[in-house]
């Protein structure tokens, strides 16, 4: 465990009932930027005390969310159910000072009791609040409830929402440990948090009112509490809570839908925080702009076209080997598998398309073109370009090819327009029979690009299947 310093540590504390919520990932971020950009640590707590709802799937899920995005912690994980010795300890810890106490009532007592209460317009408190149990009394079962202060204020001078008051009267005597022995939620939370030297606690603002309750236990215990930052959530394009209906929730989704974790770092850092107009940004930059300041109080939008224009800009970035894997990965899941001939063309065709993708899938629908197996059959549109004047050009211009001893970009397009030049006509009379003889009709970027993406021999041998199939 981490042990109190004056060193910045932040935490990402996810209950695994279910997937890593886009709106959890988001949460993970802000802690990394903070605690990277501060020189200090990012930590890792599953809070698994919620036994029934609690999975070894749900574990997995999550640690591979982080590991997509890469927003792994400095220190081994915190499970928060193995450390419930400690929380009991602590537990026992506020019963001798006074600011814990038993409490005898049923469930079904306490909820009469509270319904009679709200009745008659006044705040539940337990009878055994100031009463001593007898050894009779403790041989029965029990829960143990914080004593809160009485009438007073809590004050949270939280580092998004600003300064928050409550009064104590408000927020009654919440069970730290239930009648089964299991410490609750809050009480393992201020516990845990201490022990791990957090010095900032950043989550949902759905959390705010819990600063209030984990505040006085800090208070009892004499412990320093961190600096909270409450920040807003996350909404569908319409503004509603997200949900189903906007579309994808969960990281893993969002890999699956060709997303690059560089692309969702720089989206989600925007999303609900701002760094002047800057839109597109790395994490070292991020990671220097990143401060309390810059969080909206208002609920972040999730817009999905400015996350595909950002993926779109991380792509044209992205390293052409990665490309080509994950492109490969793609189209191995569609059935596609690629031999060694295969990923060669995917890698010379990548840098020429990547710019025209907004998603890794879409680069797999683009890289056709380049994997076509020899001879192309001709579309019937195809055949009917290859005829007359249309016929004997491209069979020049096989021959002019042919001459061509640099096969790059810029040479053939320097090559085509010299054609071009030659037969006195404009490209636009050359380029769309040329494009159905190389790729027999599918999407493919300029002619240019395109030789140079399945190489000299493939595209000489391209021209003369076409010339051949319309004789």
């Amino acid at each position: 465990m981490t042990s109190p310093s004056s060193t910045v540590v932040t935490r990402f504390a996810p209950s695994p009932t279910g997937y890593l919520h886009i709106g959890g990932a988001r949460t993970a971020l802000f802690n990394w930027l903070y605690a990277k950009g501060h020189g200090g640590k990012f930590l890792i707590r599953i809070e698994d005390t919620d036994r029934e709802r609690s999975t070894d799937e749900a574990v997995k899920a999550i640690f591979d969310g982080l590991e997509w995005l890469q927003l792994l912690g400095d220190e081994e994980p915190v499970y928060q159910f193995a450390r419930a010795d400690r929380h009991r300890e602590v537990i026992q810890q506020l019963l001798d000072t006074g600011h814990a106490y038993r409490d005898f009532l049923t469930a079904e007592e306490t909820g009469a009791l509270r319904d009679a209460a709200k009745a008659e317009g006044k705040d539940f408190v337990s009878p055994w609040r100031d009463r001593e149990p007898t050894a009779e009394d403790l041989q029965k079962p029990f829960t143990v409830r914080f004593r809160r202060p009485l009438d007073q204020a809590v004050v949270v001078d939280d580092a998004v929402q600003g300064t928050v008051r409550w009064e104590s009267s408000a927020l009654d005597d919440l069970v730290i440990l239930r009648s089964d022995g299991a410490p609750t939620y809050n009480l393992a939370v201020v516990v845990d948090d201490h022990d791990m030297g957090v010095t900032h606690v950043i989550r949902g603002d759905d959390h705010l009112n819990n600063a209030a309750r984990q505040s006085l236990i800090y208070d009892a215990l004499g412990w320093t509490r961190p600096t909270f930052a409450h920040i807003p959530l996350i909404h569908g394009p319409d503004g509603a809570k997200l949900s189903k209906r906007h579309g994808a929730q969960a990281v893993h989704e969002y890999a699956e839908m060709g997303y690059l974790p560089e692309a969702m770092r720089n989206y989600l850092a925007r999303l609900g925080w701002a760094h002047g107009d800057d839109e597109l940004f790395d994490d070292e930059q991020a990671k220097a702009w990143f401060d309390f300041g810059g969080i909206n109080k208002a609920p972040a939008r999730l817009d999905f076209d400015k996350l595909a224009h950002v993926n779109a800009h991380w792509i044209r970035q992205a390293d052409d080997q990665r490309l080509a894997d994950l492109t490969a990965g793609v189209l191995a899941s569609r059935g596609q598998q690629l031999d060694d001939a295969g990923r060669e063309k995917l890698l010379r065709a990548i840098p020429l398309i990547k710019d025209r993708a907004k998603l890794v899938p879409e680069l797999a629908d683009q890289v056709q073109f380049a994997l076509l197996a020899s001879p192309i059959p001709l579309n019937e549109k195809s055949a009917g370009m290859l005829q007359g004047e249309n016929l004997d050009r491209l069979s020049r211009l096989r021959d002019h090819l042919t001459n061509v001893s640099q096969w790059s970009v810029e040479t053939l397009e320097g090559e085509l327009k010299a054609f071009a030049e030659k037969e006195a006509v404009g490209f636009g009379k050359i380029g769309p029979f040329a494009r159905a003889a190389l790729t027999g009709g599918v999407p493919a970027p300029d002619i240019a690009k395109i030789l140079v993406a399945i190489g000299r021999n493939e595209s000489l041998q391209r021209l003369d299947d076409a010339l051949q199939q319309t004789k």
